[in-house]
C-alpha cells in the first residue's frame, strides 16, 4: 500500500512517467480535452472532486518547475490568485485561448468535477536534483 496521499493508480502512474518539462493539466469539468494527451477523468458529480483537492494531492508527488493559469482566472478573483490556486511557484498567466492551445502539448489532462470558470492549471514537471 502506498504511503503518500495519492491513491489513484492511474494518476500516480502518469506522474511517475513524466519527464523534465512535461506538462500535466488539472482542469475543470468544462475544459476541452484535446485528443493527444492521456485523459484521466476523476469527475464524479458537479464540484467533486474540486480542482483544489486534486491539485493539493498531485503536489505531494510532482516536482513542479513552472505553473500556468488563465489570466481570466485572476481577473475573476479581482486581480489576485484564485483560492483554489495554491502552488509552490508563482504561476505564469496566459489568455484562456492560449491556455487551451498549451493543453495540446500536455502529456496528461486530469478532468475534475470543478464547476468554477477558468479553474484550470498546467503543471510543468521539474527535477528533484
Amino acid at each position: 500500500m502506498k504511503r503518500t496521499a495519492l491513491l489513484n493508480a492511474e494518476l500516480s502512474h502518469a506522474i511517475a512517467t513524466l519527464g523534465h518539462g512535461d506538462m500535466l493539466v488539472i482542469g475543470d469539468v468544462g475544459l476541452p480535452i484535446p485528443t493527444g494527451p492521456r485523459r484521466i477523468d476523476l469527475a464524479l458529480t458537479p464540484g467533486i472532486p474540486a480542482v483544489a483537492d486534486v491539485l493539493r494531492v498531485v503536489l505531494t508527488e510532482l516536482q513542479v518547475e513552472k505553473a500556468v493559469i488563465a489570466s481570466e482566472a485572476v481577473e475573476r478573483a479581482q486581480g489576485r490568485l484564485p483560492d483554489w490556486c495554491q502552488l509552490p511557484v508563482a504561476p505564469q498567466t496566459v489568455s484562456h485561448e492560449e491556455f487551451k492551445r498549451l493543453t495540446e502539448r500536455a502529456r496528461v489532462v486530469v478532468r475534475t468535477g470543478e464547476c468554477t470558470p477558468y479553474a484550470n492549471v498546467i503543471l510543468v514537471a521539474g527535477v528533484t536534483f
